[in-house]
């Protein structure tokens, strides 16, 4: 099968390559689109392996039942289906304790985690069994039953924290998650999204995704202009959604007394983030950590995607072979792309 491998950082070849067994109590799932996540970018432009290698990313994955083993019941050839990549074993203390996004069984959540940017991917009987498996309705292309997965850390962070009216809410950063985060709040009922970018492209193309104000971080001090926004109250609500400390800084400084403030997206591992400490004490902020998604959570984030509510053909800016994915990554580090979907058979 043809299947892109990571040798090294920046070092991606599309080649061919063994395809995997069909397992006795699982399936072949022929893979027909696959998204490509700011986190896979991240871990193709690093040594992420450690030097192991070569390694398949991608994990956004959606196709169809192309084999099945002897011992496999649930699902037949030809169904399609959506592999959501959390496994959860709900008998550990997180799982029990309502957070199974935290499972603490290693085996259990790498499952399903990745081997997306093939033609096939083998999925376990075990992974069959524990969830996470969704079938896609007929009328929905592929490519937007691939948005189930990067919509469904979004829509729990947004449950979570409670985005609903009248938040003035502010996100930081205009990447994929940013757009999908400023259409969810509005479907939820905030009733101003700011959004915060040194991109100018990427916040142009955010104002369609339902945001009020745009702020290149840039050219304006981003933290006056959200005081300027809200007659200095500062907004109810501040996501950083970007990989980087400076935001998670800036982002206290933007909340109103009693706020909450979100750190969603990564930062590289072993740095750290300088706060003042004081004003996070005196000004009552509340700051909360987000990653992942419950299964609920999952299969609702899924059924929304590829619902008429959720406008997925707005958010998918380039369809490409994935013999181009190494332009897909230029597309979106560039700004220009807001969503790249890979298509393996092309």
């Amino acid at each position: 099968m043809k299947a892109a491998l990571m040798y090294g950082p920046n070092d991606i070849r599309v080649e061919e390559t063994e395809k995997p067994t069909c397992p006795r109590d699982g399936m072949i799932l022929k893979i027909m689109s696959v998204g490509l996540c700011g986190s896979d970018i991240r871990n193709l432009t690093t040594d992420s392996r450690k030097g192991d290698y070569p390694f398949i990313y991608g994990h956004e994955i959606v196709g169809y039942v192309d084999e099945t083993g002897p011992e496999t019941t649930k699902y037949k050839l030809g169904q399609r289906l959506f592999l959501f990549p959390g496994t959860y074993c709900m008998e550990c203390d997180a799982c029990i304790s309502g957070h199974s996004e935290n499972c603490e069984n290693e085996h259990v959540a790498k499952l399903a985690g990745t081997g997306g940017f093939a033609q096939y991917i083998a999925v376990s009987g075990e992974k069959i069994q524990k969830g996470g498996i969704y079938e896609i309705p007929e009328d929905v292309s592929f490519d937007a039953a691939s948005l189930g997965e990067p919509l469904t850390s979004v829509f729990a962070c947004l449950e979570n924290v409670r985005v609903g009216y009248p938040d003035t809410l502010v996100i930081i950063g205009a990447g994929p998650i940013g757009d999908f985060m400023a259409q969810l709040a509005k479907i939820r009922g905030a009733r101003k999204i700011i959004m915060i970018d040194i991109n100018q492209t990427r916040l142009d193309m955010s104002e369609q995704f339902g945001v009020d104000v745009t702020i290149n971080s840039a050219e304006t001090d981003p933290i006056q202009e959200v005081l300027k926004l809200t007659e200095g109250k500062g907004a109810d609500k501040v996501i950083s959604a970007t990989p980087v400390n400076a935001t998670q800084a800036q982002a206290i400084h933007m909340v109103r007394k009693g706020g909450l403030v979100v750190f969603f997206g990564g930062v590289p591992k072993g740095s750290l983030t300088e706060l003042d400490t004081n004003l996070i004490h005196y000004n009552n902020i509340w700051i909360k950590g987000h990653f992942g998604a419950s299964y609920s959570q999952s299969k609702r984030a899924f059924q929304l995607a590829v619902s008429p509510s959720f406008p997925t053909e707005k958010f998918i800016t380039h369809v490409l072979p994935l013999d181009e994915i190494n332009k897909g990554i230029q597309l979106t580090k560039s700004g220009e792309a807001i969503k790249v979907v890979l298509h393996p058979w092309e």
